[in-house]
């Protein structure tokens, strides 16, 4: 039975769909948005098939989780912003929770099996990061020209200071794709989706803003909320391509400052791979393992919020503003060399911390490569992968 697209639903409604979506969503963002259309496009008929395609176009535009974004906009088009709200607590709950007892529970893992299982979630960070870098190179820099952008990317990140390098490899991007990738026709656009009214999203954009502004002016390396905010807000300000480029990003703002190692922060990102719902949930173990912390949860609580919340005031500030925005040639041509930019970004991060930090004999490389093997070639599901080579490295190392 298909629901009535024009009532308008409560906060607890689409609280409860989104809530069992993020219990069962495995599989990334690209499968987080299949689940999407068939729920509320195909079953429900919240929104309508054009509709639903634009706020995806929207989404892989701006910085941040792009399927975190477009549930938060269905939310809005179903119930207002309570419905936005909604719909990303109940997405986003459920990872968050788990990646939160794992952060708890690292300390379980300091004996020699412990070893074994995190040196196991580290591979699977390496094989995770691989796969991802070759189907955004495929997508988004398949001719010479880009790829020409991400060498220079990889380069920018490999030398630059490393709090400063994804920032300055995203601006080269922006730049380059205004001078070189000029498109020669205007984008044919739809009209947009008005979810919310044009003040309310200029209100989010002022937020937006002065939060980023405020974040950027902040670069203290003394680990407290105010520092561990400004943090997460700035990286989740620059996440274009989706939630693997937080990694790259997170290890130049929270590693290098030596509020978390390498090793646990390798290990949570591999252990998040195998969790259902969006990626992002990773910054909820990152503020909850950041060491000293007299205050874990709520550390794990801050930087959850604060890397989710620049994507959703975007998304809610671009809405009623984006079909004559995607309209400009200007517009397309920045997005496209910033898109090519966030491969090189992600490869250099492929490299170093992820290669440089996990592959340290031959047979880790050849676990890595069958990982990467299952995830690419065999379709495995990553959380298969993920308990299949923490076996592995837990015999191995207790043998």
């Amino acid at each position: 039975m298909r629901a009535n697209p024009e009532k308008a639903g409560g906060f607890w409604e689409v609280f409860l769909i989104f809530l069992r979506l993020g219990c069962t969503s495995f599989g990334g963002p690209v499968a987080h948005l299949g689940y999407f259309q068939s729920e509320f496009v195909e079953r429900r008929a919240w929104l309508s098939g054009e509709s639903f395609a634009e706020l995806v176009a929207l989404a892989q535009s701006l910085p941040g989780p792009a399927s975190s974004q477009v549930g938060f906009s269905i939310g809005l088009s179903r119930a207002g912003l309570p419905g936005g709200l909604a719909a990303w607590l109940g997405f986003t709950a459920p990872s968050a929770a788990l990646m939160l007892a794992f952060a708890f529970g690292h300390s379980l893992f300091n004996g020699k099996g412990g070893a074994g299982l995190l040196h196991g979630l580290q591979l699977v960070a390496v094989a995770v990061v691989a796969q991802a870098v070759l189907a955004m190179q495929q997508r988004l820099a398949p001719d010479g020209r880009r790829l020409a952008f991400v060498i220079v990317a990889v380069a920018i990140v490999l030398f630059a200071p490393p709090f400063l390098s994804s920032i300055f490899a995203i601006l080269a991007g922006a730049l380059g794709g205004l001078l070189f990738l000029r498109l020669s026709t205007d984008y044919a656009a739809e009209n947009p989706v008005k979810f919310v009214s044009r003040r309310t999203g200029s209100v989010a954009a002022a937020i937006f803003a002065l939060l980023l502004i405020a974040s950027l002016a902040i670069h203290g390396t003394e680990l407290d909320p105010v520092n561990l905010f400004a943090n997460l807000f700035r990286a989740g300000s620059l996440v274009f391509g989706g939630g693997h480029v937080v990694l790259p990003l997170l290890d130049g703002l929270v590693v290098a400052k030596g509020w978390i190692s390498q090793r646990a922060f390798l290990a949570g990102y591999g252990a998040a791979q195998a969790l259902p719902g969006p990626l992002f949930s990773f910054a909820a173990y990152v503020g909850a393992a950041v060491r000293p912390n007299s205050h874990p949860l709520a550390a794990g609580l801050i930087a959850l919020i604060a890397i989710f919340l620049p994507g959703l005031l975007l998304m809610t500030a671009i809405l009623p503003y984006w079909g004559s925005l995607r309209r400009r040639t200007g517009m397309q041509s920045a997005l496209r060399g910033v898109n090519a930019s966030v491969v090189g970004v992600l490869i250099a991060a492929l490299y170093k911390p992820v290669w440089t930090s996990s592959v340290h004999s031959p047979p880790d490389f050849w676990i890595a490569l069958s990982a990467f093997m299952l995830l690419t070639a065999w379709r495995v599901a990553p959380w298969v992968v993920v308990v299949s080579v923490g076996g592995v490295c837990w015999l191995r190392i207790m043998s």
